[in-house]
């Protein structure tokens, strides 16, 4: 019986884990001894006795009673791909898009180092391996990588990507070292992928990115994720994820790049929405305020909001008060991801979503659920 029965549900943020080797077959030797040193002897050691398990008849006798509760590589199709199309079933999901989860930190590491080759080398070597975890259910929905680090080549990556088959272009939240995520060179990349019919998305990526170091330095003893480590989030770079996305959104729509192309979706994936009802009054407040004085603003179509609405999505938390978000916002931004097989996901987010959303009418609801995932993707699912 599968954890989703009660209605069509697409999940906007599912991922692959990654093994040492995963690149090898699609990357040059220099990108791939990279991506294997990331691992490390010891930890590709441990990984490869749960890597094993797949393999136990008793452990797989167990996949649809345990779908929700295994994660990251004990999760079933975490990297196998024959195996993602049972866990489909499982879940009980229409669709999924699909995420990298090793490669969009080492990726954004890149975008804002030096080494350019080694990171659009990067990016196409794990395009490529999306394509081909994907390409045998078209219920996986592959996401691919384009940097923007540099402006001559971002329009060619983006083709490259499109060619393979992506379903949807990741782009860095963070603005790139030296220049505006909204500089016109890029406008020929947004312009490929609005042509194209598939979204520009944001990604939760980096824990430490989002705050300067000096905020672990505060006296008192290091204070380890609900991992047990040190690589993830905790409550105060928590507090700072969406300042990246407003940031890089509030460019988007400000410096015209939603009003010159009308049919480009975004969505902010993993990267909460209770910011989302403060951020669109603060837009059209930075339009009152300025409007009379910037011509950028005086020649946009609509009013900055109104951009939000019309293309931008953005997946909750399933802690946060969905509810209250979409009251406060719009009913057709907000949409259903479950993480899979990431831990942060938890193990019943449909759950969660449920109570969170159990006072808004039943359109909303659809909305949440199905309809908000299907107009982000637009011809995607042809």
């Amino acid at each position: 019986m599968p954890y989703i029965q009660d209605r069509v549900v697409h999940d906007a943020d599912s991922h692959v884990m990654e093994l040492p080797g995963w690149l090898d077959d699609f990357a040059t030797a220099e990108v791939s001894a990279a991506f294997r040193a990331r691992f490390g002897a010891k930890h590709a050691t441990a990984l490869a006795a749960t890597v094993a398990k797949h393999d136990d008849p008793a452990y797989r006798a167990n996949n649809g009673a345990e779908i929700m509760l295994r994660k990251n590589h004990a999760a079933l199709g975490s990297f196998r791909r024959e195996d993602r199309s049972e866990a489909l079933e499982h879940i009980g999901v229409a669709s999924q898009l699909v995420f990298p989860t090793s490669p969009n930190v080492w990726l954004e590491e890149l975008e804002h180092g030096d080494d350019l080759a080694m990171l659009y080398g990067a990016a196409a070597a794990a395009n490529r391996a999306q394509a081909e975890f994907c390409a045998a259910d078209s219920r996986l929905l592959p996401v691919g990588y384009v940097a923007l680090a540099d402006l001559e080549r971002a329009p060619e990556a983006a083709k490259q990507a499109l060619e393979l088959g992506m379903k949807a272009l990741l782009v860095p939240w963070a603005c790139p070292t030296n220049h505006a995520t909204s500089h016109i060179a890029l406008d020929a990349v947004w312009a490929q992928a609005a042509e194209a019919g598939r979204p520009i998305l944001f990604h939760v990526g980096l824990a430490d990115r989002v705050l300067p170091p000096a905020h672990k330095n505060n006296g008192l003893p290091p204070v380890p994720d609900f991992h047990g480590g040190e690589e993830n989030f905790r409550s105060i770079s928590y507090m700072a994820i969406p300042h990246g996305p407003m940031q890089a959104l509030s460019m988007l729509i400000l410096d015209g790049v939603l009003d010159r192309f009308e049919h480009l979706k975004v969505g902010v994936i993993e990267l909460g929405a209770a910011w989302l009802p403060g951020f669109i009054r603060q837009l059209d407040a930075a339009f009152e305020a300025f409007a009379r004085h910037e011509e950028r603003l005086q020649g946009l179509s609509l009013r900055p909001s109104e951009y939000v609405m019309r293309q931008v999505r953005v997946t909750p938390y399933p802690t946060e008060p969905v509810g209250w978000i979409v009251e406060q916002s719009a009913p057709q931004v907000c949409m259903f991801s479950s993480d899979y097989p990431h831990l942060e996901g938890g193990r019943n987010p449909k759950g969660r979503f449920d109570k969170a959303t159990a006072a808004l009418p039943e359109a909303c609801r659809e909305r949440f659920y199905r309809r908000n995932f299907e107009d982000m993707m637009g011809s995607a699912f042809a």
